[in-house]
């Protein structure tokens, strides 16, 4: 997945990533989404970038709901499929481990890793947020979400933390200090800035009036949002026909497949989600969604087949265990993972 950076194109995590940490002291970093304050920050997956991010990824597509550990040469000859060296595959698993992403375990000579307890929830919140997102019309009370905020001398170093979390939540940079949002989330903005410790900021909502100059949405650049979606049909189009007459490989298939979610988890941060008759006539949005649908899901079972392939060079017993979601199963798992985390008082 190979959206634009983190402040043009939003967050991914889903997965999640922990924008408290510093981006610059860890080049894996991506702070697009907001860290947990209970379980483990996951960092967001993008092909053929970060292989911490890529490995979240996988891990959460293929063996999100297993509490089985996989064998270290097993993931890395997964990782090696997307061009990721060995020992660039092992730092990350090592990595992963020590920011309590993964657990390992070792049984003789063989080191195995698994989705550490409350990944997992983690994980299928994160891709509820980018599969529900275009599903069905959103309803919309008209009313705008603002925040204000003025940063002392000691705040401009969080800068690039306080964009990211404010364009995970929908925020969009109206004026400088000015950002809004059509989505009721002041109560969520409230929390992510005060754990940041923001001293100089206001937060409420309010409609807009008629007339104005530069209307809220102009925060968003509307022809170019239309123009990434556009782009986003005619890169994937022919991929569509190939699915269609049975000429995509299962090794094809595995990297089509996530390629395909990266770049539609961009759109959450990019398009500001109002209803399509707020927005310019033929949105994009809608075509785009039915194509990521059709083939993400048509690619699932090819997919996993390469992955069952892989890991049964290693371990043919959990090769067996290996499956798929559809975007129905995700929307489904990843409503009940946010009712746990919303249960036990976490962020999602």
């Amino acid at each position: 997945m190979t959206p634009t950076h983190p402040d043009d194109a939003g967050p991914a995590a889903d997965p999640a990533a922990d924008p408290a940490a510093d981006p610059a002291a860890d080049p894996d970093h991506d702070a697009a989404a907001p860290a947990d304050p209970v379980g483990p920050a996951l960092p967001r997956a993008r092909a053929g970038s970060s292989p911490q991010h890529l490995l979240t990824t996988l891990l959460g597509d293929y063996w999100a709901q297993r509490s089985e550990h996989l064998p270290s040469a097993a993931l890395v000859a997964l990782l090696g499929e997307f061009e990721i060296a060995p020992a660039a595959a092992r730092a990350a698993l090592n990595r992963l481990a020590r920011r309590g992403v993964l657990v390992s375990s070792r049984r003789g000579r063989t080191t195995s890793y698994g989705l550490a307890p409350g990944a997992t929830d983690l994980l299928l919140a994160g891709a509820h947020r980018f599969v529900s997102f275009g599903s069905e019309p959103r309803a919309w009370d008209g009313r705008w979400t603002l925040v204000l905020l003025a940063l002392n001398e000691r705040e401009r170093d969080q800068r690039y933390v306080i964009r990211s979390r404010l364009r995970w939540l929908g925020f969009a940079p109206l004026y400088d200090g000015t950002w809004v949002s059509p989505r009721p989330v002041a109560e969520q903005a409230r929390q992510e800035l005060d754990s940041l410790g923001l001293q100089d900021l206001t937060i409420f909502t309010a409609e807009a009036q008629p007339g104005a100059a530069r209307p809220p949405i102009a925060a968003w650049h509307l022809d170019d949002v239309a123009a990434t979606y556009r782009l986003f049909v005619s890169d994937h189009d022919p991929l569509r026909a190939k699915i269609r007459s049975g000429q995509v490989s299962a090794a094809e298939a595995l990297l089509a497949r996530t390629s395909i979610m990266d770049r539609w988890r961009a759109f959450p941060g990019i398009d500001p989600d109002l209803p399509l008759h707020e927005l310019p006539h033929h949105w994009p949005r809608p075509a785009a969604y039915a194509l990521f649908v059709e083939v993400y899901d048509a690619l699932g079972p090819l997919a996993a087949i390469r992955v069952r392939q892989l890991v049964h060079r290693h371990s043919p017993e959990l090769a067996e265990l290996i499956t798929f979601a559809t975007t129905d199963d995700l929307l489904e798992t990843g409503r009940r993972a946010l009712a746990r985390r919303q249960g036990s008082g976490q962020r999602g």
